[in-house]
Protein backbone atom coordinates (compact mmCIF):
# COMPACT_ATOMS: atom_id res chain seq x y z
CA UNK A 1 0.00 0.00 0.00
CA UNK A 2 1.37 3.42 -0.92
CA UNK A 3 1.59 6.21 1.64
CA UNK A 4 -1.27 7.97 -0.15
CA UNK A 5 -3.50 4.89 0.06
CA UNK A 6 -2.48 4.50 3.70
CA UNK A 7 -3.40 8.10 4.48
CA UNK A 8 -6.78 7.90 2.74
CA UNK A 9 -7.52 4.75 4.76
CA UNK A 10 -6.51 6.60 7.94
CA UNK A 11 -9.12 9.30 7.30
CA UNK A 12 -11.73 6.57 6.78
CA UNK A 13 -10.72 4.95 10.08
CA UNK A 14 -11.00 8.31 11.86
CA UNK A 15 -14.45 8.93 10.33
CA UNK A 16 -15.72 5.63 11.73
CA UNK A 17 -14.10 6.15 15.14
CA UNK A 18 -11.50 3.40 14.70
CA UNK A 19 -8.69 5.18 16.54
CA UNK A 20 -6.88 1.91 17.23
CA UNK A 21 -6.36 1.42 13.49
CA UNK A 22 -5.33 5.08 13.09
CA UNK A 23 -2.70 4.78 15.82
CA UNK A 24 -1.20 1.69 14.20
CA UNK A 25 -0.33 3.89 11.21
CA UNK A 26 1.76 6.28 13.30
CA UNK A 27 5.34 5.94 14.52
CA UNK A 28 5.45 5.77 18.34
CA UNK A 29 7.54 8.97 18.48
CA UNK A 30 5.42 10.87 15.96
CA UNK A 31 5.34 14.69 16.25
CA UNK A 32 1.93 16.39 16.02
CA UNK A 33 1.87 20.14 15.31
CA UNK A 34 -1.59 21.49 16.12
CA UNK A 35 -2.89 25.03 15.70
CA UNK A 36 -2.45 26.73 19.07
CA UNK A 37 -5.50 28.97 18.46
CA UNK A 38 -7.85 26.43 20.00
CA UNK A 39 -8.25 26.90 23.77
CA UNK A 40 -7.47 23.28 24.64
CA UNK A 41 -4.16 23.28 22.74
CA UNK A 42 -1.52 24.17 25.30
CA UNK A 43 1.77 25.93 24.62
CA UNK A 44 3.07 25.90 21.09
CA UNK A 45 0.79 23.05 20.03
CA UNK A 46 3.62 20.55 19.48
CA UNK A 47 3.04 17.08 20.93
CA UNK A 48 5.67 14.33 20.79
CA UNK A 49 4.70 10.69 20.98
CA UNK A 50 1.32 8.99 20.73
CA UNK A 51 0.42 9.32 24.46
CA UNK A 52 1.04 13.10 24.38
CA UNK A 53 -0.99 13.45 21.16
CA UNK A 54 -3.90 11.47 22.59
CA UNK A 55 -3.89 13.44 25.85
CA UNK A 56 -3.20 16.88 24.35
CA UNK A 57 -5.45 16.70 21.29
CA UNK A 58 -7.83 13.78 20.89
CA UNK A 59 -8.99 13.58 24.51
CA UNK A 60 -10.37 17.12 24.13
CA UNK A 61 -12.39 16.65 20.94
CA UNK A 62 -15.54 15.28 22.64
CA UNK A 63 -15.32 17.98 25.33
CA UNK A 64 -15.34 20.83 22.81
CA UNK A 65 -17.09 19.53 19.68
CA UNK A 66 -20.34 17.87 18.72
CA UNK A 67 -20.55 16.08 15.39
CA UNK A 68 -16.91 16.89 14.49
CA UNK A 69 -16.02 15.67 11.01
CA UNK A 70 -13.11 16.01 8.61
CA UNK A 71 -14.02 16.27 4.94
CA UNK A 72 -11.20 15.51 2.53
CA UNK A 73 -11.29 17.40 -0.76
CA UNK A 74 -7.96 16.55 -2.35
CA UNK A 75 -4.58 15.03 -1.65
CA UNK A 76 -1.33 16.41 -3.01
CA UNK A 77 1.71 14.13 -3.22
CA UNK A 78 2.28 10.41 -2.93
CA UNK A 79 5.78 10.12 -1.54
CA UNK A 80 6.98 10.74 1.98
CA UNK A 81 5.09 14.05 2.24
CA UNK A 82 1.38 14.34 1.47
CA UNK A 83 -0.97 17.29 1.93
CA UNK A 84 -4.69 16.89 2.55
CA UNK A 85 -6.87 19.86 1.67
CA UNK A 86 -10.36 19.80 3.06
CA UNK A 87 -12.56 21.14 5.82
CA UNK A 88 -13.84 20.61 9.34
CA UNK A 89 -17.50 20.74 10.29
CA UNK A 90 -19.20 20.40 13.61
CA UNK A 91 -20.58 22.35 16.54
CA UNK A 92 -18.33 24.30 18.92
CA UNK A 93 -19.87 23.39 22.28
CA UNK A 94 -19.03 26.61 24.17
CA UNK A 95 -21.19 28.63 21.72
CA UNK A 96 -23.49 25.89 20.43
CA UNK A 97 -22.89 27.15 16.90
CA UNK A 98 -22.04 25.14 13.81
CA UNK A 99 -18.88 25.75 11.81
CA UNK A 100 -17.56 24.79 8.39
CA UNK A 101 -13.92 25.85 7.97
CA UNK A 102 -11.06 25.15 5.58
CA UNK A 103 -8.32 22.86 6.86
CA UNK A 104 -5.04 21.53 5.50
CA UNK A 105 -2.89 18.76 6.92
CA UNK A 106 0.68 17.94 5.98
CA UNK A 107 1.71 14.37 6.73
CA UNK A 108 5.30 13.12 6.66
CA UNK A 109 6.06 9.41 6.36
CA UNK A 110 9.19 7.43 7.09
CA UNK A 111 9.42 3.69 6.51
CA UNK A 112 5.64 3.44 6.01
CA UNK A 113 4.69 5.19 9.28
CA UNK A 114 3.58 8.75 9.94
CA UNK A 115 6.36 10.64 11.73
CA UNK A 116 4.98 14.20 11.54
CA UNK A 117 1.61 15.92 11.23
CA UNK A 118 1.17 19.66 10.67
CA UNK A 119 -2.26 21.29 10.87
CA UNK A 120 -3.45 24.55 9.34
CA UNK A 121 -7.02 25.60 10.15
CA UNK A 122 -8.87 28.85 10.83
CA UNK A 123 -9.30 28.37 14.57
CA UNK A 124 -10.94 31.79 15.00
CA UNK A 125 -13.74 30.77 12.64
CA UNK A 126 -14.38 27.72 14.83
CA UNK A 127 -14.41 29.38 18.24
CA UNK A 128 -16.24 32.50 17.00
CA UNK A 129 -18.87 30.57 15.03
Amino acid sequence: MSNLENLKQGYKYFATGNMEAVLEMWAPDMVWEACPGLPYIKGDGVFKGIPAIMEGVFAHLPEHFDDFKIHTKEFVGDGDKIVMVGSYTGVWKPTGKAFDVHAAHTWTYKDGKVVNFYQAVDTAAIINA
